[in-house]
């Protein structure tokens, strides 16, 4: 089972990044698919998550600015990210959650927004 993140990369304040994760191999069926994060010094903290059916969940501070969506045939999870401001700073870690459990995440990919 591997989980590939990319898409992260130095931005300035108010751009814009978009965040991809495909998983393959042998995960079996997926249910949640989601994005957190953690900055250095800071515990990881949720950022989104998508059910299977589209329903999303997003933590406060990035409501109204980041958009996840997902598309099932290439089991694949996005993260648009607009307006990115410097405390969006982090390492950004993709989790699949599959449908008869277990949990797998991705390696992170480091997002680092200038201010």
């Amino acid at each position: 089972v591997q989980l590939q993140a990319s898409g992260g990369g130095l931005v300035q304040t108010g751009g814009s990044l978009r965040l991809s994760c495909a998983a393959s191999g042998s995960i079996g069926s997926i249910n949640d698919m989601g994005w957190y994060r953690q900055a250095p010094g800071k515990q990881r903290e949720l950022v989104a998550v998508i059910t299977y059916g589209g329903t999303s969940n997003y933590g406060d501070p990035v409501k109204g600015r980041f958009t996840i969506s997902r598309d099932n045939v290439k089991r694949t999870v996005y993260l648009q990210m607009n307006t990115l401001k410097p405390e969006d700073t982090a390492v950004y870690y993709c989790k699949v959650r599959r449908t008869l459990g277990g949990d797998y995440w991705g390696k992170g990919t480091l997002v680092t927004v200038s201010s």
